[in-house]
Parts: structure tokens; sequence; C-alpha cells
């Protein structure tokens, strides 16, 4: 499957220990709440007007200027009550201070029309966190991070090469979300059909702009009767049940607008990832991952520092919420020793 149909795929088997959610009238998030973080919703502004809508979290005794921050987002498709939002609250229990945001057009942040991405917005978006965390009053402008999941890792590497203020980064999952728009699954798209995906998506925009309304390309499916894909049965297990479903998230429910596809597939985002350096990157993706490819191959193009981790026995979406395989010590000793006073 091509196009942005297609980021909402992965391979093999799920496994291991997730983090699952506990029942809560106030709690909205598929992972549980530790109450010894500090929780607080917040909202700020983009480059381009929309307003971003985020869960701040927050270390015991997060009062004074000072604290080395972190704004986390993705995987690409997916809510701040999800995957981001565990990494962020799990980030703070380490001692960071640790933003997870909902990208433009998603979630609940605003932006109109719904459910598209846009590989300038969503790496500005970052930005625009960055913005935030560097004017709250706990945190030292100076010791800012970014975490990037999935599609959203990719925007992050982006995001990082142009603004000078983040001073590390690191990625799970990664995506390049342009690369896989533009050529497909292992660049193997040929320039026929790539022609005739955009001429289809061309006339897309005719349909849309006469029906006022954006067509959806669909979400994960929400069963798995007739589908023995592995890909798809994967991601499956984590959007469509209640270890990862959220009712704000774009794969859990009806997909992106088709058209989104067409800006990603004309702007590759890694251009100029070499720009990262000198400042560190470090880049994670799971052994068995369908998506392992896109991490090695940035790691490659990238400048030193640079550091490339690849999970034992891990997929693509097992470093979404299984504990027992995201690396959350070599995070929290990478962001310690990179964003240290």
């Amino acid at each position: 499957m091509a196009g942005i149909g297609a980021t909402a795929l992965g391979l093999a088997s799920v496994s291991g220990t997730s983090a699952s959610a506990q029942p809560s009238s106030e709690w909205d998030k598929v992972f549980p709440r530790n109450d010894a973080i500090g929780h607080e919703k917040v909202s700020f502004t983009n480059r381009y007007g929309v307003t971003l809508v985020g869960d701040l979290y927050t270390p015991e005794g997060a009062a004074a200027r000072g604290m080395p921050a972190i704004a986390v987002c993705g995987p690409f498709g997916a809510v701040k009550e999800q995957s981001s939002g565990l990494y962020a609250q799990t980030m703070a229990e380490r001692g960071f201070i640790a933003l997870a945001f909902d990208p433009s057009y998603t979630g609940e942040s605003g932006g109109e029309v719904r459910k598209v991405a846009s590989p300038d917005i969503n790496t500005e978006d970052f930005s625009a966190a960055v913005d935030f965390l560097g004017l709250h009053p706990a945190v030292d402008r100076e010791r800012i991070g970014i975490i990037g999941i999935c599609g959203f890792a990719g925007m992050a590497l982006n995001a990082v090469a142009a603004d000078k203020r983040v001073k590390a980064v690191a990625t799970t999952s990664m995506y390049d979300m342009s690369r896989v728009n533009a050529r497909g699954y292992y660049d193997a798209m040929t320039l026929e059909q790539r022609t005739a995906l955009l001429t289809d998506l061309s006339r897309q925009r005719w349909a849309d702009a006469e029906a006022g309304t954006a067509a959806l390309a669909g979400g994960v499916p929400e069963t798995l009767d007739g589908i023995d894909d592995p890909v798809v049965q994967m991601y499956w297990h984590y959007y469509r049940t209640k270890r990862g479903f959220h009712e704000r998230s774009v794969n859990s429910t009806t997909g992106w607008a088709r058209t989104s596809a067409l800006s990603l597939m004309n702007m590759p985002i890694l251009t100029y990832i070499k720009e990262i350096s000198p400042r560190p990157m470090l880049v994670i993706a799971g052994e068995k991952a369908h998506s392992r490819y896109f991490t090695e191959d940035a790691y490659k193009a990238a400048a030193e520092p640079k550091e490339i981790m690849i999970i034992p026995d891990a997929d693509h979406v097992d470093l979404y919420d299984q504990m027992d395989k995201i690396p959350f010590d070599r995070l929290q000793s990478f962001f310690g020793e990179h964003l240290s006073a």
C-alpha cells in the first residue's frame, strides 16, 4: 500500500508488557496515571496561528526555573493520550518537564480542515512546543530537547535541523513520511505508480472542493476479519483494542484526509539532517520493525554526534508502549547528559 493510507501499516506480532489504561472519570489516557507526577492541560499557538493543545507533565518539586524539558509528539495518526503521553509522563518520572501535544488539525488541537497532515506545519508544531517550553517559568530554555515517535520522528529531525534552540533529539520507530509517501515502502514505487497516485489525488481535490469536505483515507480496520497481513494485524492490536484505542486518534477512527499525501510526496523532510550536528541525535528502532530502514538510513545520513539503538526482538509498535522494550534508561541518560546545566 502506498500513500497516506500506508502509514497505518506495520509488521510482526505484539508481545511484552504494555502500559494498560486505568478506568477513571477524569483520566482519558490509554496508560495508567502516576499521581506523583503533575499533569496540566495547556495550549499554545504555532507560527501559522493554529492553537495546539498538550498535556504538561512535571516532576515533584518542579517550581523554580532551571529544569530541563522535552517536547514529545507521535506516532503519526495518534494523539497525546496515547504513546506520546506515556513517553512524557515517564520522562517526567525521571526528572524532566515533558510536554506531549496533538499536532495541528488533529486531536484537541485546532486547525481546519481536520485530519490533514503537512510536512511544513507539523515541523513547525515542534518549534511552537519549544516556544511554549522556553516561556514556562520552571524551564531553563537552554535545556530543551525533543522526542519524536513514528512519523513525527521524521518531523522532529526536520525541526531540530532548523531550530537551533533544541539541544538534543531522540526518535523511536521512525518513519520518513515524505519518503514513504513519495516512493512507497522500501522505495518500491515506480514512476508510473507515483504518477497514477498523484493524478488520482489531484483529481480528489476537485471532488473535495465540490463536496465541501475532505474525503478520508480510512484508519486501521475495525476488525481483523479476513485480514491475515501481519502488518495490519500489528497496528490493529494497538489502535483498535483497549491497549491503544482512543476516539480522537486518526488511526483508531477515520484515517487522514486522502489529499494529505500530496504535500508529503513532494517535500523531502530529511534533506538537511546533517545540520542537526553538532547537537546529539539518538535514533532507536526495533530489530523486527518493518520501518527499521528509515532509522538506519537517517543515522547514516546524519553527522556526528549520533547514536543508533536497535532493540532486540522488538517490532515497530512495541516501542509505542511496551515498557520492557522502550529504552527509557538510555533516554534518561541521553537527555540527562545533553540537557545538563
